[in-house]
């Protein structure tokens, strides 16, 4: 990524005004002075509570970086947080912090996010968040988020789809629910369009583990994958390593999920990694952090940013808010130079014109294929799951964040969901 740089501009004056003020501005180095840094006017205290422990997870893990690296950005952002907070020690822990000077408070999950809201009104003057898992809930000062991560699984799953040899794809998975089978389905087009431009039938195996975080479940998932179903890629929707150790041991690829596991863990290599995606939860929690600092009293309270929304790091370098990326490089440049060699030069063509098009909002792909259901999914009160081969949205229909976020509970037709 390059830093975004910007020019001072300077106002035209006449005669002996110009001259003055061009002395002062160039000085004797013959260069005028960089403009002073924006950052926060006044204290701000960024408290996350974390569903699980950091350390080994790549969503906790990459909640905890953001915040860092939003610390490192505004001088005057303190980050403190709390690990393995579970639903009825989310008040406590939250009480305590704001005792403690906290004024932006989140939970990291909506399972024990969702109790913030629950005192929201008792601190005006504090900022509550949750990420969503599908519940919408919103009050004034409680913000509820999520990055667009099916963007980038899009393009994960048109790399995975050109690298099988053997036709199948496995994913280790947590358990039925909306931020899952959205997560899976962008992916899952990424698949299928990659095994219609090169015309071949790939199959995408999931299989659940009953949890989030299940080591060993998910290394048992992964072994069945791999020597049942002879998956020859294999990724996650969980978030131990267990899935990244079994792709090793088999000498299969594996495809990561919501952080650079070579880059930022050191977690295997790209001989094993083919690329991940990466989400930069900072690009959310900034957005927050300028709108408490700009004393807004009724910021957003739905957040749902993609790749086309980016923020500036303390370095100058300007990221969205999810890309793929392996070993810290981004774009098709994260696809291992072991694995790139294996994909058609028309994929990394598509990979690479799809990414930027994202990137400018000018394409995506749940506004560009139709969502058929697959018969299975997840039933919620009021909302069943649609009928095999129902087409609930029609290809080139812009789906509605609501539904993305709260309604869409059904796989996409072709889905094998093992037992």
């Amino acid at each position: 990524m390059k830093p975004l740089l910007s020019q001072p501009r300077f106002a035209v004056f006449r005669g002996f005004a110009l001259v003055v003020l061009l002395t002062l501005l160039v000085g004797s180095s013959g260069r005028a002075p960089a403009p002073a840094a924006a950052g926060p006017q006044k204290p701000v205290t960024l408290a996350i509570l974390h569903f699980s422990v950091i350390k080994g997870t790549t969503w906790s893990g990459a909640h905890h970086r953001a915040a860092q690296r939003l610390a490192q950005k505004y001088p005057n952002v303190k980050y403190v947080y709390r690990e393995e907070v579970g639903p009825d020690a989310t008040v406590p822990f939250a009480k305590e912090l704001i005792d403690n000077g906290a004024n932006i408070v989140v939970g990291n999950a909506e399972f024990m996010g969702l109790p913030l809201g629950t005192i929201a009104d008792q601190y005006p003057n504090v900022y509550f968040g949750s990420v969503i898992a599908s519940d919408l809930t919103q009050k004034r000062n409680f913000i509820r988020f999520f990055p667009r991560q099916y963007q980038a699984l899009y393009l994960e799953g048109l790399i995975a789809g050109a690298l099988t040899r053997t036709g199948n794809i496995g994913i280790v998975s947590a358990f039925p629910n909306i931020q899952v089978i959205r997560r899976t389905a962008g992916f899952y087009l990424g698949v299928q369009d990659a095994a219609k431009a090169l015309g071949k039938r790939v199959n995408v195996y999931v299989k659940y583990v009953g949890d989030w975080y299940k080591p060993t479940e998910e290394r048992d998932v992964a072994r069945t994958l791999a020597s049942q179903f002879k998956v020859d890629v294999i990724t996650q929707q969980t978030d131990s390593g267990s899935p990244l150790d079994v792709a090793q041991e088999r000498r299969i690829w594996f495809v990561g999920k919501d952080m650079d596991v070579v880059g930022f863990y050191g977690w295997s290599n790209t001989n094993t990694v083919a690329v991940s995606f990466d989400t930069r939860w900072e690009v959310l929690y900034d957005r927050m952090i300028r709108d408490f600092l700009a004393g807004n009293q009724n910021p957003r309270t739905m957040l749902y940013l993609g790749m086309k929304d980016t923020m500036t790091l303390a370095d100058g370098t300007v990221e969205p808010a999810v890309d793929i990326m392996n070993n810290k490089k981004v774009g098709v440049d994260a696809i291992s130079p072991r694995a790139k060699p294996l994909i058609s030069a028309s994929i990394l063509k598509l990979v690479n014109q799809r990414r930027q098009q994202m990137m400018k909002g000018q394409w995506d792909p749940f506004f560009e294929h139709a969502f058929i259901s697959n018969g299975t999914g997840l039933a919620l009160k009021g909302t069943p799951i649609p009928a095999k081969g129902s087409v609930v949205k029609k290809a080139r229909q812009t789906p509605s964040d609501e539904f993305l976020l709260g309604k869409f509970n059904f796989d996409l037709e072709g889905m094998i969901i093992l037992k």
